[in-house]
């Protein structure tokens, strides 16, 4: 049986998500809702209509071809009813200006495996391979371990990025074909946690503990953002739980405003307009707490 997924990216060439030179296949899926999420298209697990205000002339097309009345414009300004809108796909077909457009598709592991084997050899030359990340990679278990399974099968290295935040089986599901993991740690504190991303982190300290005790190898990864978790406290505390939990690396993941757009394009709010990148004197007193706890620490720019 070919597995079906849905994917928003898959992109190539990728240093930063794991050894070597990748290919990330991004899973549309999560149980997050992370204050900073720069990947908010990520989120829902259906493909979702895009819609880019910049170069949209409110010519009205889109209103006329939309077969559920979901498109309006009114005082000049596009509006759109997700309620009704089935991401048909016909006004992006009729917008000349390529204003509209739609995020995620399903694709069979097929498919996507052959996007990923086009690079083999740049993975045999430098110890790369191909990373699921997301949204959440194991929101779907299914399309990720066929998927996983397929590039070990040809010897290709294989991580997953995750927050975690799954049920048991659907973990047990992908280790097999896992060569990595790079585990998401936002904080220790699972009120805080909770506050950050909408559920507590319980869940994810009992699966990264579930991971260690089957020896995967983990990289924990811990997105720094200013004002919310990044008090000397905080990451002391979580300094100090990965070096009992036995893992040695960490990647700190500085906050960015990269994907501020995306959340106008889907017509959502982003919550944190006014926090600013944490500066290079922060990032180096932040990656010494780690290191004083004798933790490889990775600034992840």
């Amino acid at each position: 049986m070919n597995i079906k997924g849905t994917i928003f990216n898959i992109q190539r060439f990728c240093l930063d998500d794991g050894p070597g030179i990748r290919t990330t296949v991004f899973l549309k899926g999560c149980p997050l809702r992370c204050l900073w999420c720069c990947n908010p298209e990520g989120q829902n697990p259906w493909p979702e209509l895009a819609h880019r205000d910049a170069i949209c002339t409110k010519c009205g097309r889109c209103i006329e071809t939309c077969p559920k009345n979901a498109i309006s414009i009114s005082d000049n300004e596009w509006h759109i009813n997700r309620s009704l809108c089935n991401v048909c796909g016909k006004c992006v077909d009729i917008c000349v200006r390529g204003a509209l457009g739609i995020l995620g598709r399903e694709m069979s592991v097929d498919e996507v495996f052959k996007e990923v084997i086009k690079d083999l050899d740049f993975y045999e030359a430098s110890g790369g391979g191909v990373t699921l990340s997301g949204g959440e990679p194991l929101f779907q278990p299914d399309f990720a371990a066929d998927l996983l399974k397929r590039c070990k099968d040809e010897g290709i290295h294989t991580a997953i990025e995750t927050s975690g935040y799954s049920n048991e089986n659907s973990l047990k599901k992908v280790l097999p074909y896992v060569d990595l993991i790079l585990y998401d740690l936002k904080c220790i504190s699972p009120e805080l946690h909770k506050r950050l991303t909408g559920v507590s982190n319980d869940l994810i300290i009992r699966n990264l503990r579930l991971l260690i005790s089957r020896g995967v190898p983990v990289i924990i990864r811990f997105p720094l953002i200013p004002t919310l978790n990044d008090s000397d406290m905080e990451i002391a505390s979580l300094a100090e739980f990965i070096e009992q939990m036995g893992v040695e690396d960490v990647e700190v993941l500085p906050y960015h405003r990269l994907g501020i757009s995306k959340y106008r394009m889907l017509g959502r709010k982003y919550e944190l307009e006014g926090i600013m990148p944490p500066t290079s004197e922060r990032l180096q007193a932040v990656k010494r707490i780690f290191e004083l706890r004798g933790l490889r620490c990775k600034i992840v720019r």
